[in-house]
Parts: structure tokens; C-alpha cells; sequence
């Protein structure tokens, strides 16, 4: 295993699951944007895989949605990722840049929504450990800053 797969696979087995979300969508935006470049190359052969891997991590998503908390915003989410799905079927049957296109645009929007919504999480996580510390010091008579 090389040096960079063996990162990749730590990375991800220490990620939280907001990072490995973000990690998801990058990876799709990555293999959209490498299925283009295939297309222009006329490499079916790369543009196939590319797609395929973009397909897989859609897939990941729309199973790992959860309705109960997620409400009509997993009902959205399942919408768009269906569609990507459709646009990832036009691109390979047609050779055709456009649907990766506007596969690429709804990933980024809803990559830059996930980062900012990971980012708050993680702020009121650290906020409340940091409250957790503070009370759990108090009850022992120890500053929390010692």
C-alpha cells in the first residue's frame, strides 16, 4: 500500500461522520469533474470508471439518509441524488459533458452548505465539552484552566 492510500484510509477511519460526508462529496465532485476530462480525451474507458465511482458515492448518500431526523430534507436530498443518478446515466449513454455538469453544480451547493453545517456542529460540540469540563472541574474544586 502506498504512502498516500495508507493517509487516505487513516483519515477516514478518524474522521467524524460530518468529515467523512464532506470527504463523500469532494470525492463525487472530483470524479464528475475527472469524467469530463476523460470525455474530452474521448477515454471511454476512464469516463466509465469516473462515473461509476460518482454513482457509488450517491448511492452511499441515498442509503445513509435518515428520514426519521432528516424529514423533508432527506426527502429533498433523495430527490436530488435520484436525479444525479438519471444525469450520470445521460452523461455515459450520451458521452455528454452537460448532465456533469449540472451533476458538479448541486454537489458543490450542497458540499458548501455540509461544510458550514459541519463547521457549526462541531463548534457547539466543542462548546459543550468545553462546558462539560467546566462543570465536571467545578465539582471536583479544581479550576478548569489548570
Amino acid at each position: 500500500m502506498s504512502g498516500a492510500n495508507a493517509y487516505k484510509q487513516m483519515a477516514v477511519k478518524t474522521a467524524s461522520r460530518g468529515q467523512i460526508l464532506i470527504m463523500l462529496y469532494e470525492a463525487a465532485i472530483k470524479n464528475t469533474r475527472k469524467a469530463m476530462e476523460c470525455i474530452d480525451r474521448k477515454d471511454l474507458a476512464g469516463k466509465g470508471q469516473a462515473i461509476l465511482k460518482v454513482h457509488d458515492i450517491i448511492n452511499e448518500l441515498t442509503t445513509t439518509l435518515d428520514f426519521n431526523v432528516g424529514g423533508k430534507v432527506a426527502q429533498d436530498l433523495e430527490r436530488l441524488y435520484a436525479y444525479c443518478g438519471e444525469q450520470l446515466v445521460k452523461a455515459n449513454i450520451n458521452n455528454d459533458k452537460e448532465p456533469l455538469l449540472n451533476i458538479s453544480k448541486i454537489l458543490e451547493n450542497l458540499l458548501s452548505g455540509w461544510r458550514v453545517a459541519v463547521s457549526e456542529y462541531q463548534k457547539t460540540q466543542t462548546q459543550t465539552s468545553g462546558t462539560q469540563t467546566n462543570i465536571s472541574a467545578s465539582k471536583t474544586g479544581i479550576p478548569a484552566n489548570e
